[in-house]
Formats: C-alpha cells, sequence, structure tokens
C-alpha cells in the first residue's frame, strides 16, 4: 500500500479536489477529517479531531497512504501545477494558508476554485502558475485555472509541501492526518485515501 509513483499520488490528489458537481451526482458528502491518529486496528482507523472529537473511518479495501515533504516556495516558477488553500486579504487578492506543490505528471489535477473547509470562508485554487514574483513580504503569484484567475500572495512562513512515499506504519498514534471521507448511514464514515505527516512534516490539508 506504499506510494511510490506519481500513479498513486494522482488518486489522493483526485480526491483531494473533491470537485463539487462529481458529488452532487454521486450523492455524496465529502467529509475531510483533519486531526492525529488515536489507532490503526485493521480497517478501522480512529482520529482525535482537531475540533477535540474522536471519530472513527472505515478504510476501504485497497485504501492508500501519502505522506507530504517540505518544498522550497522559491522553487515555485511559472508553468507549476499548485493547490493553494487562501483567504480574501483586505488588500486585495488572496493570502495563501497552505500550498501543495503537484509533480508534473499530475498537472491539471482536480482544476479550478472552490469552497473549502480549512479556514471559514477559505478556498482551494488547483491552477498553473502564470507569473511568480518575489518581494519583501514573501512571494506572489498568478494562477490561472479553465474559466478564471487569481493572485495570491503567500508570506513568509506559509507551509509549502508537496507528497512523499509513506505507509501503513506510519499512522501510528499521535500521527497528524488528513482523510477526506465519505459519509454513509447515520455517522459512518469511509475513506479510501490517508495523508500523514511524516518526519515532522504535517499535512496542512
Amino acid at each position: 500500500m506504499k506510494i511510490t509513483s506519481a500513479l498513486g499520488a494522482i488518486g489522493v490528489a483526485a480526491l483531494l479536489a473533491a470537485i463539487p458537481a462529481q458529488a452532487v451526482l454521486a450523492q455524496v458528502k465529502t467529509v475531510r477529517v483533519r486531526g492525529t491518529v488515536v489507532s490503526l486496528e485493521g480497517p478501522a482507523l480512529t482520529v482525535k479531531t482537531r475540533e477535540g472529537d474522536t471519530v472513527a473511518v472505515t478504510l476501504k479495501p485497497g485504501w492508500k497512504v501519502t505522506g507530504v515533504a517540505r518544498a522550497a516556495v522559491e522553487a515555485i516558477k511559472p508553468g507549476d501545477f499548485v493547490g493553494v488553500a487562501s483567504l480574501p486579504t483586505a488588500a486585495g487578492g488572496d493570502g495563501a494558508v497552505e500550498v501543495l506543490v503537484f509533480p508534473a505528471a499530475m498537472k491539471g489535477t482536480g482544476e479550478g476554485s472552490y469552497p473549502w473547509d480549512l479556514q471559514p470562508g477559505s478556498t482551494m485554487t488547483n491552477a498553473t502558475v502564470a507569473n511568480a514574483v518575489a518581494d519583501v513580504h514573501g512571494r506572489t503569484l498568478t494562477l490561472t485555472y479553465q474559466g478564471g484567475q487569481k493572485t495570491v500572495t503567500i508570506a513568509q512562513g506559509t507551509p509549502v509541501v508537496t507528497f512523499a512515499p509513506a505507509t501503513p506504519d506510519d499512522l501510528k498514534p499521535g500521527a497528524t492526518v488528513f482523510v477526506p471521507a465519505e459519509a454513509g448511514a447515520g455517522s459512518a464514515l469511509s475513506a479510501g485515501f490517508v495523508v500523514v505527516g511524516t518526519h515532522g512534516v504535517a499535512p496542512p490539508m
């Protein structure tokens, strides 16, 4: 179940995108679970969420896990494909809350800009970098996607990551996770992917 190729990461990124139209068509509600691992017993993953609740997620047959690694904001250049969670700023445009740099093979994954629940009022934009300008405050990106364009400022200290290999052994108690889960009957949650923090890098999604 170790993700060692871009193909495996593409599956994770597709789920991260959580395209609203697809969710509506499939009548599936996405619940993004963020928190720390309490336990993993067979397919049963128990997570203490950032809100303080404890939830159980049933991992689907063939489920996969991926990690994240730090990436350099200075290395982001025109033509790169990124996923940026952001919030509007008083000065105009958006300020990044986190940045995911996709491997080249994953360009176009979940392209678009849509509401995101990392913070109240945040959006997720998966787009191509048209321009990248450094300034004293950080870096400003111009992002283009089908039907739109957005300017995002990345302040110094903003988490910037890319995908990295991980195994189920990394899902140990206390590990930070991001789980894009599906809500079933009652409070049941299931998922086919888990993003876990490794080597001191937590999933910022």
